[in-house]
């Protein structure tokens, strides 16, 4: 069973996010590795907010692959480099999680692999076993 808590000893979160999800009971966790806004075919878009749109999108695919949904999310770590506009960063990954609210860490780094690379996502997901 997943549980999240905000404790009231400590501040309420700042964006849609919960400071933790206890896992109880028997479990199947999947972590992925570091996802890139890169297509099928190796291309990677110019724009970072088309490459966060894809990074997302391929989270999904991932969890899809393993038998999980977006709401099976424990965890999400964004790693950003440069300006990303905050509305329209925040929207697309409320599009993507719609009303679930997972961990979340937000991380603006130098540089990730490769210069063309503005968005690198790690994400932790967990599935009660039935």
């Amino acid at each position: 069973m997943k549980i999240s808590r905000n404790p009231n000893t400590i501040h309420p979160p700042v964006a849609p996010y919960v400071h933790q999800i206890e896992m109880t009971g028997p479990t199947r966790w999947l972590t992925l590795s570091g996802q890139l806004g890169m297509e099928v075919d190796g291309t990677v878009p110019e724009n970072p907010l088309e490459q966060m749109k894809l990074a997302l999108e391929n989270i999904k695919r991932n969890l899809e692959a393993a038998e999980m949904e977006v709401t099976d999310l424990t965890k999400l770590v964004f790693y950003l480099v440069g300006e990303f506009e905050a509305n329209q960063r925040r929207k697309l990954i409320s599009d993507f999680l719609g009303d679930h609210l997972p961990c979340t860490t937000m991380v603006y780094v130098v540089a990730l692999a490769a210069p063309v690379f503005k968005v690198e996502i790690d994400a932790w997901a967990c599935k009660e076993e039935k």
